[in-house]
């Protein structure tokens, strides 16, 4: 995986470009960014770029190394990292804002979705993204294991899409964790053949020792005489005019309960801007996700947006695209090629 799109740097531009947020999108933007020219400062919240490829998926499906040097030909062309702020937080977007000839937004999707069922705030209820960060942050030295929930027992996942694939495989794989896991259940409100994840995805998970449950989803947590209870109800599929997929709805009678040690909820990510909605004239989408145009405009002048952030949680590849088609566009707007609009 290379970021970098040139072997020579050309003279310099003059013009500064700032890129909040390391993962797929502002790597690959600022590679072709660099190879423009342009001065490039990429911000992270993490002490490695890489984003949710290198701290959210296990390591047998991404080659981490490679990354690490595809960054490390970034740093060696000229752009420069600050790592461990988190734009927002410690730095304002404001001031970056008003520091930079223009500024992409690239923060992607940090934030598990809620279930919004009662019982999920517990303590044994845990965000399965946020805490794929935590354990890949332990596994590479930038924090120590006993920050990270080490789940034991009987565990479920609430989703089907990869970041349930990726929670069940570091559980059976990761010798941190698998002498202690007796049983991994996935709970998907639909079929498998309707899931995110691919039916080849499923056939691994059970290879590797996991159950599928179809059809149900959890309506409760609760804590009763000692015990960690989590309450379901089976679901059917009926057709909706207009969408793709049968909804699944609730089977009136069908509730029953089972006892887990942990929970974990990978039922998709939201969009994690570096701004609360309304700041600094930048709109939203309905879905969270930051409103652009055809060129990758906000409605901010000179704030661009691209990858997760921009289009909703999605792969490598896609995110990866965004950054490289948003850079194009930066440096047409920074060479008076395309005017805001």
């Amino acid at each position: 995986m290379k970021f970098l799109r040139c072997q020579n740097i050309p003279p310099p531009t003059g013009k500064r470009v700032a890129i909040i947020g390391a993962g797929p999108a502002g790597l690959g933007a600022a590679g072709v960014l660099r190879c423009r020219g342009h001065d490039v400062i990429v911000f992270d919240m993490l002490p490695e770029a890489g984003g949710m490829m290198f701290f959210g998926i296990p390591d047998d499906r991404v080659n981490k190394e490679k990354i690490r040097a595809s960054v490390r030909e970034l740093m060696d062309a000229g752009v420069r990292f600050v790592l461990n702020t988190k734009v927002g937080r410690d730095i304002p977007l404001g001031k970056i804002i008003e520091s930079f000839d223009a500024i992409l937004i690239a923060t992607g999707t940090w934030r598990t979705r809620r279930l919004d069922v009662p019982g999920e705030d517990l303590p044994w209820v845990l965000q399965a993204a946020e805490w794929l960060v935590e354990v890949h942050l332990a596994r590479y030295g930038h924090i120590p294991w006993g920050e990270v929930v080490k789940p034991k027992g009987r565990i479920l996942v609430v989703g089907a899409g990869l970041t349930a694939a990726d929670i069940v495989t570091v559980l059976l794989t990761y010798h941190e964790f698998k002498s202690d896991v007796d049983e991994v259940v996935l709970s998907y409100r639909r079929t498998r053949e309707l899931a995110p994840m691919r039916l080849s995805e499923f056939e691994r998970l059970e290879k590797l020792g996991a159950k599928i449950w179809e059809l149900t989803q959890p309506i409760a947590f609760y804590e009763k005489d000692g015990s960690r209870v989590t309450r379901f109800i089976k679901m059917k599929l009926e057709k909706v005019a207009g969408e793709k997929r049968p909804k699944p709805q609730p089977i009136p009678g069908s509730e029953f309960e089972e006892e887990f040690d942990y929970v974990f909820k990978a039922i998709g990510e939201e969009p994690t801007p570096p701004f609360e909605p309304g700041e600094y004239g930048i709109e939203l989408n309905p879905d969270g996700t930051i409103k652009t145009n055809e060129h990758f405009m906000t409605t901010r002048e000179k704030v661009f947006a691209a990858g997760d952030v921009k289009h909703g949680p999605s792969l490598i590849g896609p995110a990866l695209k965004s950054g490289l088609d948003v850079a194009q566009k930066i440096h047409e707007y920074l060479t008076g090629l395309i005017t805001w609009k």
